[in-house]
């Protein structure tokens, strides 16, 4: 573009057809199954009033059959398990129908979110993030032996064994640092992941995968200061979503070449109940 001239109708057109693919994005039908939905908010600057960050919300899925892309984004001023809501309410709207996990930090009341839209969904508690959280309850001398030692618990085998090095983590912390055992007084969440097949485990227990994404778009806004509103962020992070979800098209997510056929029966076996209605019998007087 350097070195040449343009009208301001040019530019005017550009925006108009970058908006029209932003609308597009967040009406696009999508698929009905979903193995997994990843959940998470990253802070950009934008102005309003002034010069703040805000949450960009987003939702990245990954079908049965491997393939993973945005579902959708949203930009609030702060991140909410309500927006959450709303977004998740908003795909349903769009075709998604059916989830098997949800995978996101411990945003208060993210679970419930979830489940109040896709009640039949399970919800996996991010163990990165509890790592994260555990690492700043302990002394700086121990910030690294014992998220160390806690992995021994999320890269177990079975739920079963996951559990009885759960009790022998916390038996080991529990009078040096009893604030440590407060992060696992409810454990309704910790091994969701443990009932799907071994091979996509290790994708299922963090929202790791969400969080590269965050990361490269973090490095493509840093180059801007700020953006001047609303709708000149979003439309840069369209542009991004649009262009990963392009990428990613036609790669299959690790492991799950291999699992197909266990995540469908996974499904079969979740959705089943209420696709035959029993037959209603009547006699004649």
């Amino acid at each position: 573009m350097h070195g040449n001239a343009y009208f301001k109708q040019t530019f005017s057109n550009i925006t108009k057809t970058m908006e029209n693919h932003v609308k597009e994005f967040h009406e696009r039908q999508l698929n009905k199954q979903y193995g997994v939905v990843y959940m998470d908010a990253t802070m950009l600057n934008v102005r309003r009033d002034s010069v703040s960050k805000e949450a960009v919300h987003i939702l990245v899925g990954i079908t049965k059959e491997g393939y993973k892309k945005v579902l959708d984004f949203g930009i609030y001023p702060p991140e909410s398990c309500e927006n959450y809501k709303e977004m998740l309410q908003s795909i349903q709207k769009r075709g998604c129908s059916e989830i098997l996990l949800f995978v996101s930090d411990g945003l208060a009341g993210i679970k419930d979110a979830c489940l109040s839209v896709f009640p039949k969904a399970k919800h996996q508690y991010c163990w990165v993030h509890i790592s994260r959280n555990v690492a700043t309850l302990v002394r700086a001398k121990d910030r690294k032996e014992i998220p160390d030692t806690l992995k021994s618990v999320y890269q177990s085998n079975t739920e079963e064994k996951a559990n009885l090095n759960l009790e022998s983590f916390i038996s080991s912390v529990s009078k040096r640092y009893p604030k440590v055992v407060d992060e696992f007084e409810d454990r309704s969440n910790l091994f969701s992941f443990l009932s799907f097949p071994k091979e996509i485990q290790r994708s299922l227990y963090s929202t790791n995968l969400i969080e590269g994404l965050n990361k490269q778009l973090k490095r493509y806004t840093s180059r801007k200061e700020q953006f001047p509103n609303e709708d000149s962020l979003e439309r840069f992070i369209c542009n991004q979503f649009i262009e990963y979800n392009q990428r990613f098209s036609c790669r299959i997510h690790r492991g799950f070449d291999v699992v197909q056929s266990k995540l469908q029966e996974m499904f079969e076996k979740l959705f089943k109940i209420g696709l035959t209605q029993p037959v209603k019998v009547t006699q004649n007087s």
